[in-house]
């Protein structure tokens, strides 16, 4: 069985390739470096796939920075210490996860692969639309009625394992399968060395699943 992991090099995404190894798939990685303020998660994505002993590994570039509308890819500063609240935060990077998935799509098709692995959670996430399992749901049925394989009968699935779990059911299963945590990055305003900032969003529900699994965070912040 062949499937294709959306990797970025962040504590989800190295989860969900271990539940897919777990799982005895032959998994392909596929990196996207759409013009994110910071590069650094790439070169953890290459290091995390080396290891993982992936099938293969792929790095596609995709400026999105003239989309605009996002902190990660344009000088927006990114919020520090934001209050918790309904609105979908400036980080939200306009239809990401679309673009990300269809690239991922085309990719399994020509493999003839017809799983798909996200790390996208719709329980500590930071209110993105695109993480919901409503969403997974409609591009799983775009995904079958977009394509030839699907068309004729050998349907995708889009398998976001993580969808429902806490952060700290996340990294205790990570854990347990033998991820190496402190290969990965989630902080959105990183240093240059990668050291993390400690105080943006992504970072504050690190710490928190971290902190309720006991688990010692294996992140350096500045």
């Amino acid at each position: 069985m062949k499937a294709v992991i959306l990797l970025s090099g962040g504590l989800d995404s190295s989860t969900v390739l271990a539940i897919a190894k777990n799982k005895n798939f032959d998994c392909y990685a596929l990196t996207v470096n759409y013009g994110q303020r910071h590069t650094i998660e790439i070169e953890r994505a290459e290091k995390i796939a080396e290891i993982s002993g992936v099938k293969q590994h792929k790095v596609v570039n995709l400026d999105m920075r003239w989309i605009g509308g996002s902190a990660l890819t344009s000088d927006i500063p990114v919020p520090k210490d934001r209050e918790e609240d309904d609105s979908i935060p400036i980080t939200y990077v306009p239809a990401r996860n679309t673009i990300l998935l269809s690239l991922t799509l085309g990719w399994a098709e020509a493999l003839g692969a017809h799983d798909i692995f996200i790390g996208v959670n719709a329980v500590d996430y930071s209110g993105y639309p695109d993480c919901r399992p409503e969403f997974i749901k409609s591009f799983e049925n775009t995904a079958n009625l977009a394509t030839r394989e699907g068309v004729e009968g050998r349907k995708f699935k889009i398998q976001a394992p993580l969808i429902k779990m806490s952060k700290a059911e996340i990294i205790k299963t990570g854990i347990d399968l033998g991820v190496d945590y402190s290969l990965t990055i989630s902080c959105y305003d990183p240093d240059e060395k990668g050291k993390a900032c400690g105080e943006c969003d992504a970072c504050k529900l690190r710490k928190e699943g971290f902190l309720h699994a006991k688990i010692t965070d294996p992140t350096i912040y500045i």
